[in-house]
């Protein structure tokens, strides 16, 4: 029971778009109508607003982190991969979104990041190599996402690969879209906005 309340926790915590709440906080529109649609970072970036994006990032990254942080503190390693777990499906299917949520990118890597902090730095670097390398957002998160369980066990989490595992899967999965543009060569490449 104290592992289920834990998950509900979590996910009402990754829950929150914040994406959704600043752009309309700042008047920036609705931003299930801009760009892709999509609640995360990058599409809040296609309001032209660097800040907005930026504090997205950041806020859809903390949910994550904040939500493992407390569980680990209150009730230990195993309630701290539930609620990282809950707080990244909560990102993905956010109640208040009627379950249409991001992709889970930012949110992912904060959770990574709080499970395992040399984990979590060496995926931020993986991701940022490969932006910097190829210059797409969806394939640096891809590739993050495949190399976060290697870090894990190369930094001595091997209990939390498996968390690791089914939240990559569900990034791949959340990029299917991406993935096929990817492989037909259209994906637009970072700074290039998409409509």
């Amino acid at each position: 029971m104290t592992i289920l309340i834990t998950f509900l926790a979590a996910y009402l915590l990754g829950s929150i778009p914040f994406g959704v709440l600043i752009t309309r906080a700042l008047g920036l529109g609705n931003l299930r109508d801009i760009g892709s649609g999509n609640i995360g970072a990058t599409n809040v970036l296609r309001t032209g607003n660097k800040g907005a994006a930026f504090a997205t990032l950041v806020l859809d990254g903390a949910k994550g982190g904040v939500a493992v942080l407390i569980a680990r503190a209150l009730l230990g390693e195993q309630a701290a991969l539930v609620a990282g777990l809950g707080a990244f499906l909560g990102h993905l299917f956010p109640v208040w979104l009627k379950f249409q949520g991001g992709k889970g990118v930012a949110t992912f890597l904060g959770v990574l990041l709080a499970v395992s902090f040399p984990a979590g730095l060496a995926a931020c670097a993986t991701w940022l190599v490969a932006a910097l390398a190829f210059r797409y957002s969806s394939l640096s998160a891809l590739i993050a996402a495949a190399a976060a369980p290697v870090w894990l066990l190369l930094f001595g989490r091997p209990d939390a690969i498996w968390l690791a595992l089914l939240l990559g899967a569900l990034v791949f999965a959340r990029h299917h879209a991406n993935i096929r543009r990817l492989m037909r060569g259209e994906e637009p490449k970072i700074g290039r906005s998409r409509t």
